[in-house]
């Protein structure tokens, strides 16, 4: 997990090479935890209640936009189709299920179009 974290931090911003499964859902699961944690600091701090608001659960997801997409988009990569798909996340519903079945993809064995697979270690 620690692995994953890491290099998708180190990538912050970089939108071509590939991103193994592992490393995605780590991402992800990471995130989750984390916006988790805000949320209950704020809810702690600022209250609950629509009026209340969360503002560092804003300001960390703010914070991960970027990375966000960025292993999206090698995610995408890493199962052969351009990170242009993501688009698809605009469409309600049938969007998402369309992204989420290319996101539990196995891996483009061998070198494709974005590159070498980049195995998590």
């Amino acid at each position: 997990m620690q692995a994953a974290i890491s290099r998708v931090l180190s990538n912050y911003a970089t939108f071509s090479g590939r991103a193994p499964r592992a490393e995605f859902w780590w991402w992800w699961l990471a995130v989750l935890i984390l916006l988790t944690i805000t949320s209950i600091i704020d809810g702690l701090i600022f209250g609950t209640g629509p009026e209340s608001g969360q503002p560092i659960s804003m300001l960390v997801s703010l914070g991960l936009i970027i990375p966000n997409i960025a292993v999206a988009a090698r995610r995408m990569h890493d199962v052969g189709k351009s990170g242009w798909w993501l688009l698809l996340a605009f469409i309600p519903i049938i969007g998402a299920l369309v992204l989420l079945y290319f996101y539990v993809q196995p891996s483009q064995e061998g070198d494709n179009a974005y590159g070498a697979p980049n195995p998590l270690t």
